[in-house]
């Protein structure tokens, strides 16, 4: 059962929009399942980032700490991912990321994301002008989220 509901919570995920069910379920195989409580770390701004989560319940908060001071850059929901440009390259965390509530998580590897894209190399290029377009918005919000920093 645990499979099938990571199945529905991956298929949800704008990323992988397009995705047939046997790759879902190849990816849902490969990924881990958790649950954190509130207020737990997930990961630290500057770390490695070789994984993306998906928030399949709960809430999270992304912030960056400026001057021993929290400057919250976004909260995310069920749906929601977060380091999706770590399955694709090597990279550090741009953000800290903390659960607001108890939340339960699906990880998904670099490694194993991998393995999907080179099993199907026609979603590698769908996928490829996904992230273009995902770029493009994070950029943006990059942008506005700095203004706020410089006024």
């Amino acid at each position: 059962m645990a499979l099938d509901d990571d199945i529905r919570i991956l298929s949800g995920v704008g990323l992988f929009d397009g995705f047939t069910r046997e790759q879902l379920r190849l990816m849902a195989f490969g990924a881990e399942s958790m649950t954190l409580s509130a207020g737990r770390d997930i990961y630290a701004e500057g770390a490695p980032a070789d994984c993306a989560f998906i928030v399949a319940s709960g809430s999270v908060v992304l912030f960056t700490e400026q001057d021993g001071e929290r400057q919250i850059v976004e909260r995310l929901g069920p749906g929601d991912m977060m380091g999706e440009f770590a399955l694709i390259a090597e990279g550090r965390r741009m953000t800290n990321a903390m659960t607001e509530s108890e939340t339960r998580l699906v990880r998904i590897s670099r490694s194993s994301f991998h393995r999907i894209l080179e099993e199907f190399p026609e979603t590698a290029m769908r996928l490829h002008e996904r992230i273009a377009e995902n770029l493009q918005l994070m950029i943006a919000r990059m942008e506005r989220i700095a203004a706020r920093f410089t006024d």
